[in-house]
């Protein structure tokens, strides 16, 4: 890592995804999770929704933090017209997910919240996800070999249905992975000077 972080480095996430995100860009880190209801109000809409669910999941933090430590959470979710695609709760609601996805265009937004004892910063980034369409009974082979049961709009991009059905993407890979490497990476080196 080309600078320093004067900070142990506390990434609230189970996803291993974000792990391995984090590891690529070099940044030394330590887990610490915590169950969150990931309940927002109903008006809020695309990245609002990433960024107050990041914030929530901080506040959830706040007061374990010592003065030595900089927690990073994150909150990525899909957002398709005017509705939200968060994790699927059951194998039909999966399918029922992607299916809705195929042929479309939809956002992945990503909130992130980079807190100490004395500052909370959130932010956001946003990628333009192309499908191709899929026969029901590819969706169904997916849903059935990878269970994306933890992954917001039933899919992972850096799995099987990433190649098979995404036609391009507008906007930062990672992001839909689940974690804006760039942005992060300049958000904590602004944040740092």
């Amino acid at each position: 890592m080309p600078f320093q972080i004067p900070y142990t480095v506390v990434l609230a996430s189970k996803s291993p995804r974000r792990h391995e995100l984090m590891r690529g860009l070099g940044i030394d880190f330590t887990v610490r999770t915590r169950d969150v209801d990931e309940s927002f109000p109903a008006h809020l809409q695309g990245a609002e929704i990433a960024t107050f669910l990041s914030d929530k999941k901080a506040t959830a933090f706040s007061a374990d933090l010592s003065d030595r430590e900089l927690l990073i959470t994150a909150d990525t979710i899909v957002w398709l017209g005017d509705m939200v695609f968060n994790k699927p709760g059951s194998r039909q609601e999966a399918i029922n997910m992607v299916a809705a996805l195929c042929g479309r265009m939809h956002e992945v937004y990503t909130g992130v919240t980079l807190s100490t004892t004395t500052l909370r910063h959130t932010f956001y980034d946003v990628s333009k996800v192309y499908f191709g369409q899929m026969e029901r009974s590819d969706i169904a082979w997916y849903i059935d070999q990878y269970k994306p049961f933890d992954k917001a709009g039933a899919y992972g991009i850096q799995e099987w249905i990433g190649y098979a059905g995404i036609e391009r993407i507008d906007g930062s890979f990672y992001n839909v992975m689940g974690l804006p490497t760039r942005k992060l990476y300049t958000e904590l080196k602004n944040l740092l000077k």
